[in-house]
């Protein structure tokens, strides 16, 4: 069985939200609680949640997944990836989520891992009407374009690189929808009463 790893993003400053947006509350639940609850640990050898947060670092382990602290999130989006896919240890593949998707749902994680192990030499992504979204799954041979990467350079620069590998599963637009103001919050949360 090819193993397959998750890292979890939540290490950002959030600059455009003004504080840790991970701690806004959708419907009762932070984004971040959110963000823990679609990750099917099953699917997964290893599930690493990175983050410059005491209070995630916490609910990570609640969750029974690896805490890594991330002490420099100033040095940008790389920093996170490199830290969580060390982390993982040897693995096959990787998948990245971020953690501002609130709607992502645990069946459509567990979808694109099936996905992905169908053509474990592809990357693969969720996506809306085509249009590439998060989560992504890298194979092992993309991880020493991953940790070559440098300041806020991520993911998105090693798949546009290599889009002729790029495999796209489809879900329904709102469960891509993120979350980067509180605007963008206040909108969801209207759209959803």
């Amino acid at each position: 069985m090819l193993k397959l790893g998750c890292v979890v993003m939540a290490a950002g400053n959030a600059r455009r939200f003004g504080d840790n947006k991970l701690a806004a509350r959708l419907e009762g639940r932070s984004l971040i609680r959110r963000t823990l609850e679609a990750v099917p640990p099953e699917t997964f050898d290893t599930v690493a949640v990175v983050t410059q947060y005491e209070e995630i670092l916490k609910l990570a382990g609640e969750f029974g997944f690896t805490a890594v602290r991330n002490i420099h999130p100033d040095h940008g989006i790389s920093r996170t990836i490199a830290l969580g896919l060390t982390a993982l240890g040897d693995c096959d593949g990787a998948m990245f989520l971020v953690s501002d998707q609130p709607l992502l749902r645990r069946e459509s994680v567990a979808a694109l891992a099936r996905f992905w192990r169908e053509r474990p030499d592809k990357l693969a992504a969720l996506a809306h009407g085509g249009v590439r979204g998060n989560p992504c799954v890298f194979p092992a041979r993309f991880f020493p374009e991953l940790l070559a990467l440098t300041e806020d350079h991520g993911g998105n620069t090693v798949i546009r690189r290599h889009e002729e590998d790029l495999r796209l599963l489809e879900v329904p637009e709102a469960e891509l929808t993120d979350v980067d103001t509180p605007q963008a919050l206040a909108k969801l949360k209207e759209e959803m009463a």
